[in-house]
């Protein structure tokens, strides 16, 4: 019995492996979508999405990764659960190996493995995450209209994010863990200048506290200096201190830059390997948004098509 090759395998399973599967499924190449253990990426952690087109309402994000599912299996994706444990893109077909023991061939891959947000990593923070904590300024800002956030960071994006966010907040209060911070002298000034943004240094936020209503309503501070401790009424915690592309089983296979995201040639969503294309976060530090995921996954799967034709009969 010869061996299956598959046409396409698609690494990942939100809007950007969706949007992949979906394209690739129309253009009969009939894909296989690994979806992780965790299916569904960040939209499955976020509770209202009001900036996806097409939905005037709003959509709840577990909502979109369902319908988006179901559209993909409509046009005959095929899904397996489990997570890619390793890949030889080193010989075509390439070798996809899922939860360490079944193997997969494929003329070409696309990777949708994404990004997360890094977090403090306190059990309060991940309970209400989507309740109040936030990792996304643009995707959350909006319902904080009016009310009083922290924002812990102190770099460009967490001073970019508090900027933003003055739009909405009455008062936005940067909490950083040094004396002074990371982000560009341009940031710095921008921040500084701004009447809507003061700053609590040498202090991190060691738990957050909800109320009846099961949202964020204070935090607690701690003084690194001193380990002083003090509650603080807030309505909000935005998490700026980065972001991490899921990229550790990439290392050695394809080109990666300095922080980790998998390069791509730009303006499209090749990689170093030819046949090998990467969508969504895992390939974008700037944009991160849930559409700009998708339309990189249609992009992957038409140059996947394109590839694959120019493949036949070599």
């Amino acid at each position: 019995m010869t061996e299956k090759i598959e046409n396409v395998i698609i690494i990942g399973s939100g809007p950007a492996g969706l949007t992949a599967a979906i394209y690739a499924a129309r253009a009969n190449l009939r894909p296989v979508l690994i979806e992780g253990a965790q299916a569904g990426g960040q939209l499955m952690i976020t509770t209202e999405v009001e900036n996806f087109p097409g939905f005037p309402d709003g959509i709840q994000g577990p909502q979109l990764i369902l319908e988006m599912k179901k559209q993909a299996q409509r046009f005959d994706t095929t899904f397996i659960t489990g997570d890619v444990t390793s890949v030889d893109f080193s010989q075509r077909p390439f070798s996809i190996v899922v939860d360490g023991e079944r193997t997969y061939r494929t003329q070409s891959a696309i990777i949708c493995s994404g990004a997360r947000a890094k977090l403090l990593g306190l059990e309060s923070e991940a309970r209400l995450m989507g309740h109040g904590v936030s990792a996304c300024a643009t995707c959350d800002g909006f319902f904080f209209r009016g009310k009083e956030i922290f924002i812990v960071g102190g770099g460009d994006t967490a001073m970019e994010e508090a900027n933003f966010l003055t739009r909405f907040a009455n008062q936005v209060t940067v909490i950083h863990r040094r004396d002074k911070l990371r982000a560009s002298k341009i940031m710095q000034d921008k921040a500084f200048k701004n009447p809507k943004i003061k700053f609590i240094w040498d202090t991190t936020i060691s738990e957050i506290l909800s109320g009846p209503s099961g949202t964020v309503e204070a935090a607690v501070l701690e003084n690194l200096k001193t380990g002083a401790r003090a509650q603080r009424k807030i309505d909000g915690v935005f998490i700026a201190i980065g972001h991490e592309p899921n990229t550790a089983l990439f290392k050695g296979q394809l080109d990666l830059d300095d922080r980790g995201y998998i390069k791509t040639e730009p303006g499209t969503p090749r990689t170093s390997v030819p046949g090998v294309f990467a969508a969504g976060d895992v390939q974008d530090p700037n944009y991160r948004q849930a559409i700009t995921a998708a339309g990189t996954g249609c992009m992957a799967a038409m140059d996947a098509e394109k590839f694959l034709e120019s493949q036949e009969g070599h």
